[in-house]
């Protein structure tokens, strides 16, 4: 009995070990919209989100690597900064080619070298070869139709619009999240960009023939108009996602193999098409935050999906999201309802202060990390990969996660930095470098912040301290030039880093360092 007992103990040691993998990934959520986080200015009701973290441990410094969307999908999904790529600044634009190289590891391709069957159900964003040729980019641009304002469409969708995207949308789509380590994709690349389908796999779901009506543009939904399937309906996007991961975790559960689910949600980023049962469910007479309680749903579907698939206890849950809140969605409104999206921090979405990239981070791991627990060290998204890698007992090449530090000794409850240092930038590029509590902010007058005595950063407490900007500059500069920040080999960056503050001279030829 006793030998019964250690073996029983042992495998489920083992288990904990090399648990399923569910990174939930919320798009434009602030800081302070995840009530936890924002207990006294929080006004939106967010009860999943709030039981994560009674369930798990939340982090009060997580953070994303930038203050929008694809660099820090990029910087999440492969552990290095993204501004080591030729993405220093901005998004992948529209029928943009592939930010992650072919060759380059990430968290799914780790994954599945370890026997874990992938899936990533969401937005992507970050590139894919379309196969569109130059003689037909122009029956895929030009429809005049811009958020805001509804526009007029200023192009006729001819026969030969409509054959042209036939041609296209009955192609397979390469370089898209199946080449990029997962066995499975479903979503929206971008749901308010063209387009308006699902892509199942590397196709598209029926062939896109109408143009997305300019209607369709006003109040936050959609913002550019393009190729569209008849009667698209932007409400049906947050839904079809839930739907596919709790099947996902189903059939994962009953087929009792190891799993990794990558959900990158559409919401509450626009567009904002909030479904009629949460229509003024938050009492803020806001779409924003009805879309965030509804976000808050499909989070608690896919825990629940966990719970009934028996595989709760055996899951890593990681939720965090892309960047803070867009200040365009009526922030001051629902401020001057007492709900501050950003909690105590500075600015919103884009921005280089704390509002634009510190935001909720919760890892929930039943049996390894304590329930309740709040965890105050530095911590990135950038971290996963190396946090998977060492779970799994797997060793990350030079070439891979090189700004990548694990979270297991502070999951498993130890109060130490696991990283000293930090890069997080603004939309636009312009970074700001970590050490400790102090931030230095590359801007044109240089700025420096104490965070644990001005969290707010109300202060620039630059010119009292020249020698510590300096060494803060000069230990930037080594992290660029190493291409990496973690012990390792050097590596190169994939093009010349531009340095800021920028200068005339400021070099942006395509070389590496």
């Amino acid at each position: 009995m006793k030998n019964l007992l250690i073996l029983c103990l042992l495998s489920s040691s083992l288990f904990a070990a090399k648990p399923n993998f569910v990174i939930i990934l919320a798009d434009d959520l602030g800081y302070g919209d995840m009530q936890a986080n924002n207990p006294e200015r929080g006004k939106i009701p967010t009860p999943n989100m709030n039981r994560l973290a009674a369930e798990g441990m939340r982090f009060t410094d997580g953070h994303s690597s930038s203050g929008c969307c694809s660099p820090s999908r990029y910087t999440l999904l492969t552990g290095r900064y993204h501004w080591r790529t030729t993405l220093q600044s901005g998004i992948v634009g529209v029928w943009g080619k592939p930010l992650i190289a072919p060759d380059r590891l990430t968290i799914g391709k780790l994954a599945q070298q370890q026997g874990y069957h992938t899936a990533c159900i969401g937005k992507w964003h970050l590139g894919s070869d379309w196969p569109i040729t130059p003689e037909q980019k122009q029956h895929f641009g030009g429809f005049g139709g811009k958020a805001g304002g509804g526009g007029q469409v200023s192009t006729t969708i001819t026969d030969s619009h409509r054959e042209t995207w036939k041609a296209v949308f009955s192609q397979r789509i390469p370089g898209g999240p199946t080449e990029r380590g997962f066995d499975e994709y479903f979503g929206t690349d971008v749901p308010n960009w063209p387009p308006y389908c699902f892509i199942d796999g590397d196709r598209t779901v029926g062939i896109p023939s109408e143009l997305l009506p300019a209607s369709k543009l006003v109040k936050n939904q959609a913002s550019i108009q393009g190729p569209a399937l008849p009667d698209w309906q932007l409400e049906g996007i947050l839904p079809a996602l839930a739907t596919r991961a709790e099947k996902f975790i189903q059939k994962q559960a009953e087929a009792k193999k190891p799993f990794l689910l990558y959900l990158p949600l559409t919401s509450p980023h626009t567009p904002l098409a909030v479904n009629d049962e949460w229509k003024g469910k938050s009492g803020l007479n806001s779409d924003y935050a009805d879309l965030v309680m509804e976000t808050d749903a499909v989070i608690g579907r896919v825990v629940a999906a966990l719970k009934a698939g028996g595989v709760e206890n055996e899951t890593f849950v990681l939720f965090t999201s892309d960047n803070g809140c867009a200040s365009y969605i009526g922030v001051k409104e629902m401020e001057k309802q007492g709900h501050f999206p950003s909690g105590p921090l500075r600015d919103y979405k884009t921005s280089v202060y704390e509002g634009g990239h510190r935001v909720p981070f919760v890892v929930k791991w039943p049996g390894v990390v304590k329930a309740g627990s709040v965890c105050k060290q530095l911590v990135l998204q950038a971290d996963t990969i190396a946090t998977i890698a060492e779970i799994l007992d797997v060793k990350l090449p030079d070439t891979a996660g090189e700004d990548s530090f694990s979270l297991l000794p502070l999951l498993r409850g130890e109060d130490r930095p696991i990283r000293t240092n930090a890069v997080n930038t603004a939309c636009g590029g312009t970074p700001s470098f970590r050490d400790g509590a102090w931030k230095y902010v590359a801007a044109p007058k240089p700025e420096l912040y104490n965070l644990d005595e001005d969290l707010s950063e109300t202060m620039n407490v630059a010119p009292l301290h020249p020698d510590r900007v300096k060494a803060m500059q000069a230990a930037f500069e080594k992290l660029i030039r190493a291409g990496r920040s973690t012990p390792g080999s050097a590596q190169r960056n994939d093009i010349k880093v531009v340095r800021y503050p920028k200068t005339p001279s400021s070099p942006r030829a395509k070389k590496r360092g």
